[in-house]
């Protein structure tokens, strides 16, 4: 099942994350339990309030143009990326996946977040990465930690990764705004995904 990197990390939330969290309503974290009741009650103004989806989904695609070759493995048409096209594809990208992200939102449906896209961009979307960083069997354990610097916090996020018997921890940066926090980008996705194709390399060559 195809899955936004960012609606990963918000349906881990939404599931057994999301009551970990409502002891922690104030601060950076307290944004993310808001957020996760946004996709609960299918209310887009209000997700939007927590998080920037096209400040996420900008980042989201830099970070992967910038991974070359690594990811040829990983990601459908990695070519492109090798050939610096996604880079040049970015408004695209990022207008694709903040499309699927509002439908997932309003819906709840990951089908129809899926079909929201437009179809020719499917073989280099961000969406045929996720799974292969958080995959279906994934769970959540918690909050690894919190670091506040000013204006800005950094939140990791523990999840676990079964094909690959470990855990991954996926940092995410928020911002202040007035009387709330909101999620501004996914910091480590380049490392998340490097790590992830070394562990299938190992994975591979152990078979």
């Amino acid at each position: 099942m195809k899955k936004l990197l960012l609606l990963v990390l918000l349906l881990a939330l939404v599931g057994g994350g999301y009551y970990y969290f409502q002891s922690q309503k104030n601060g950076p974290k307290g944004a993310l339990v808001l957020a996760a009741a946004a996709v609960q009650s299918h209310d887009m103004a209000a997700f939007e309030k927590y998080v920037d989806v096209s400040s996420v989904t900008g980042h989201l695609v830099d970070d992967v143009a910038q991974q070359g070759s690594t990811l040829t493995s990983l990601l459908p048409g990695g070519s492109l990326v090798m050939g610096g096209a996604l880079r040049m594809l970015k408004p695209a990208l990022a207008k694709a996946a903040h499309q699927e992200v509002q439908r997932y939102v309003e819906t709840g449906s990951l089908e129809a977040a899926a079909a929201a896209a437009p179809k020719r961009l499917v073989n280099i979307s961000l969406t045929g990465l996720a799974s292969r960083v958080v995959s279906p069997e994934s769970e959540f354990k918690g909050i690894k930690y919190t670091r506040e610097e000013g204006d800005n916090a950094f939140v990791g996020l523990e999840v676990t990764q079964p094909r690959y018997d470990t855990t991954m921890v996926v940092e995410v940066k928020m911002r202040r705004l007035g009387d709330h926090w909101q999620m501004t980008q996914i910091t480590n996705s380049g490392e998340l995904l490097r790590g992830v194709a070394r562990l299938e390399k190992k994975r591979l060559l152990n078979q």
